[in-house]
């Protein structure tokens, strides 16, 4: 810990390095922050004083990564309403239904499909199902999507994965280290999850006026303690009863978007949401070693790669159609949270506590490089690729001409 300020200087020089061959290119920079830090980490050199190898900063860099989730889902949540969100909650259930039903089944079949036995296809399953939230709201916000009429079913997507990853997380756990599973257990750990977000996004909308109120604050200073501080109560609470962090984060932002503070919120949080949200990029880059990419896992991803963009594109349009939204709409759905990250991460590192197959993790790194990278630029080009689509499959409707 001697050299912690001159590494992190050392790590935010890589990471504006990052952005500026982006800018250059006119490209997305959430690709150069990822590849950024995997060409460094612990297989990196050490020259001088410059350690790129990072040993004793990555812990700290880790956590910074944490908080730019939270800054992503918060600012995410705030660009959107729990009014929006509540009046859409049945088409949210049935499109996350659609599209957890999709890739999980795609997941699954690729695991039996590829020899591998029950508990390994469970995880590989796993890894292939759930989307990554930061990724996804850093292009929506990026791209200026935040009000367009899919973005609603996408959030509800991403909070409908959740329930999911709870259960899921529940029963695999329990199937992989020790060989059982309570049923009793798993139920209440998704009843308590399910039980706060309702929570959250009711009270919070009943107590509107009372945070109109308390708000009231003339001192920016204070304005941001009270923010933040909630930010991070709310959000490391969730933690607590197994509903992820970036979630509640995202439950905060939704309910502070129906108070008269929204827009001075805003402007608080984006410097933060920027500045942290591009560590943890370069912080999940700095997670893969790029010495153990190879052999059998890259093939393996690859085959996951083309059944995920597949399902993802299936269930968007499915989706999409349950709720009455034109087919461009639809295929945004899918396109936009294609990318896979920090979820995909956990499950391959379930695996390994469990001594599952040792593929499992260089697969998860490269199947989630893969479209950390696809994703954003799928997601930029969603236009061009319906149109190209529409060719081949007739979605186009009267709608799209509107659009």
């Amino acid at each position: 810990m001697e050299h912690l300020v001159f590494e992190i200087g050392l790590a935010l020089g890589l990471i504006a390095l990052g952005g500026l061959i982006s800018a250059k290119l006119r490209f997305s920079v959430i690709p150069f922050y990822i590849l950024i830090g995997m060409a460094v980490g612990p297989h990196a050199m050490e020259l001088w004083h410059f350690d790129f190898r990072f040993i004793d900063s990555a812990p700290f860099i880790d956590f910074m990564g944490r908080i730019g989730v939270l800054f992503l889902l918060f600012y995410l949540g705030l660009e959107f309403s729990v009014g929006r969100l509540i009046k859409s909650g049945r088409s949210i259930v049935v499109g996350g239904s659609i599209y957890i039903g999709i890739n999980f089944t795609l997941g699954l079949l690729l695991g039996f499909l590829s020899g591998f036995p029950l508990a390994e296809t469970l995880v590989i399953a796993g890894i292939t199902t759930i989307s990554s939230s930061a990724i996804a709201a850093k292009v929506l916000v990026d791209l200026k999507r935040t009000a367009n009429s899919e973005t609603e079913m996408i959030l509800g997507i991403i909070m409908f994965e959740d329930v999911f990853l709870a259960v899921y997380i529940s029963i695999l756990s329990g199937f992989v280290l020790s060989d059982s599973s309570s049923l009793g257990g798993v139920l209440l750990s998704a009843l308590v999850a399910l039980g706060f977000m309702l929570a959250v996004l009711i009270l919070g909308r009943k107590a509107v006026p009372l945070l109109n109120k308390w708000l009231r604050i003339r001192s920016n200073e204070l304005f941001a303690l009270v923010v933040f501080g909630t930010l991070f109560l709310v959000a490391g609470f969730s933690e607590t009863i197994h509903v992820a962090e970036a979630i509640g984060a995202l439950l905060v932002g939704l309910v502070l978007a129906e108070t008269e503070h929204a827009k001075r919120i805003e402007h608080l949080i984006m410097p933060f949401r920027d500045f942290f949200g591009a560590v943890f990029f370069f912080s999940f880059g700095l997670s893969i070693d790029p010495m153990s990419l190879g052999g059998n896992a890259v093939w393996l991803a690859l085959a996951a790669v083309i059944i995920t963009l597949i399902g993802n594109f299936s269930a968007g349009m499915i989706a999409g159609r349950t709720a009455s939204l034109s087919p461009k709409a639809s295929a945004n759905i899918g396109l936009t949270i294609v990318a896979r990250g920090e979820f995909s991460i956990i499950m391959a590192n379930l695996g390994k506590d469990g001594g599952l197959m040792e593929i499992l993790q260089p697969f998860a790194a490269v199947y989630v490089l893969i479209l950390a990278i696809l994703g954003p630029l799928l997601t930029k080009q969603s236009k061009p690729i319906f149109i190209m689509l529409n060719r081949w499959f007739k979605f186009k409707d009267r709608r799209v001409q509107q659009e």
